[in-house]
């Protein structure tokens, strides 16, 4: 039987790395792209297009399946892998950060979080506990530990009190986990970083979860509006603090330029809805930068959305049609494009492999942000 989890970086290249994670549903390459599967779906996509345009993961969202259909229903269909028909791994996030910014009605005390469902406002409870029981009822290969995602505006006692509520939260995260002995047998543990944009608390919280103990470890509460130089500032010293032999995740990222920044300052999964909804309103990513094909100038143009990518999507459509599609409404333009862009965000993946692999990714970094940043 595979083991349960575990990372061997192959290569190096300054700060970047690739490697790979080996579970029990498969082997998943690093640097790697989540595509996000909020709803039990990647939107827009059936799962085995997800698979074919190389993604090794998918990500799923707690508190939209907790809500809808329910962990328990999904249980008792099978799991989620079964529920979706997706037989590769699956990281499941913690529910934490939706509950706080989803749900205009909530109350946070030590025990967790108590807050209204967006969908029919019944009242629910959600604590480490219960977050890692709901994880294991979808089945979950990559478990994230409950956490709290203050923003960075805040004052400085404010993240430091939420970080280390966050780190009592991630210790009952590994005990309820754990306790869970069938689940934790196959499954994996990532503990979450906090402290906004401070060195020295996200030192602390490093400190914290290494004591702890996790399979893998996350840089939490960036890209929620801080920008990208300061999400790089943090990223030049928060992947150093964590352990270098364990992956590394930096959560909701990001634009294409955000993840070969991210990459090069030693990041090893990402995951973002960006690919998916930009997909649904008509926004290509390109290696020649984003196209907005609502744009009357791709109305007769015959050309493919990207020359340089063998997707199905640019082998068969052009433009032209992409751009009708989109204006008209059309259910098949969201596919289209959306089958493109998480192409592309696979083959940026696989090109930023390659490219440490050969130890070339710092010329690699400066060629594609002249092509994508400046076109």
């Amino acid at each position: 039987m595979t083991q349960r989890f575990s990372f061997e970086l192959a290569a190096t290249d300054g700060k970047a790395r690739t490697g790979s994670i080996a579970m029990q549903r498969g082997t998943i390459q690093t640097p790697a792209f989540m595509p996000v599967g909020t709803a039990a779906t990647v939107k827009a996509m059936k799962p085995e297009s997800v698979r074919a345009l190389g993604a090794d993961i998918i990500l799923g969202n707690t508190y939209h399946l907790m809500l809808r259909p329910g962990a328990e229903r999904v249980a008792k269909l099978g799991g989620l892998h079964e529920f979706m028909n997706w037989d590769r791994p699956i990281l499941t996030d913690s529910g934490g950060y939706q509950v706080m910014s989803l749900s205009d009605l909530n109350k946070l005390t030590e025990e967790g979080v108590e807050f209204r469902s967006h969908l029919d406002g019944s009242k629910h409870m959600l604590t480490p506990e219960r977050s890692m029981e709901i994880q294991r009822l979808l089945g979950a290969d990559i478990v994230m530990a409950f956490d709290e995602c203050p923003r960075a505006d805040r004052p400085r006692e404010e993240i430091a009190a939420s970080m280390e509520l966050s780190m009592r939260w991630a210790k009952r995260s590994r005990d309820g986990f754990d306790g869970g002995e069938k689940h934790a047998a196959r499954s994996a543990l990532f503990g979450i970083q906090q402290g906004a944009l401070d060195e020295e608390l996200r030192k602390i919280s490093a400190e914290k979860l290494i004591d702890i103990g996790f399979d893998g470890y996350a840089v939490g509460g960036l890209a929620v509006g801080e920008g990208q130089e300061a999400m790089f500032g943090v990223l030049d010293y928060a992947p150093g603090q964590l352990p270098e032999d364990k992956p590394r995740y930096l959560m909701g990222v990001g634009k294409p330029d955000d993840l070969v920044g991210a990459v090069e300052r030693g990041i090893d999964m990402f995951d973002c809805v960006l690919p998916t909804r930009s997909g649904r309103n008509g926004q290509a990513f390109t290696w020649d930068g984003p196209l907005n094909l609502r744009n009357a100038r791709f109305a007769e143009d015959t050309g493919p959305l990207d020359e340089r990518c063998d997707c199905p999507t640019c082998l068969s459509y052009s433009r032209a049609y992409l751009h009708h599609l989109q204006k008209s409404g059309e259910i098949l333009g969201a596919m289209l494009v959306t089958e493109h862009n998480l192409a592309f965000y696979q083959n940026l993946m696989q090109a930023m492999r390659d490219a440490i692999a050969d130890e070339r990714f710092s010329q690699f970094a400066v060629d594609f942000r002249r092509d994508y940043l400046t076109a």
